[in-house]
């Protein structure tokens, strides 16, 4: 995923909803395995401080903060994965779906078709 925010610029940086409304502070910055590029970033929210993930593409760094593009409630029920640690790739895979984004085409590849049975259980008939 290719953004031009620069994660030593990031942490530190208030962060904010799609309405202008403070949902935390920038806690780490997560590069993409293959690009190198910030792809995650986790937002310690609130009084209990836990930290939420959001995609670095679509936000965008402005003078005052990270804006992210999504609605507060959403970002604070995105998936708690603890900070510090790696992202796996089905991690990833539950961001991307959590936010409804497009999962990225691999380099100089087709995109990946989409998981038309993600969340449903073997066997079921729906």
């Amino acid at each position: 995923m290719q953004t031009d925010i620069d994660p030593r610029n990031l942490i530190g940086r208030k962060a904010f909803d799609r309405d202008g409304t403070k949902i935390g502070t920038v806690d780490e910055v997560y590069l993409d395995d293959a690009t190198g590029e910030p792809e995650w970033a986790a937002v310690r929210t609130g009084l209990f401080s836990r930290d939420a993930f959001v995609p670095l593409e679509p936000s965008r760094l402005a003078d005052d903060g990270l804006r992210v593009p999504f609605a507060r409630a959403l970002i604070k029920e995105a998936p708690d994965f603890g900070v510090g640690r790696h992202l796996s790739p089905e991690q990833e895979l539950q961001l991307y779906h959590h936010y409804g984004l497009d999962l990225p085409a691999a380099e100089g590849g087709p995109a990946p078709a989409p998981d038309r049975d993600f969340g449903r259980i073997a066997g079921s008939e729906d």
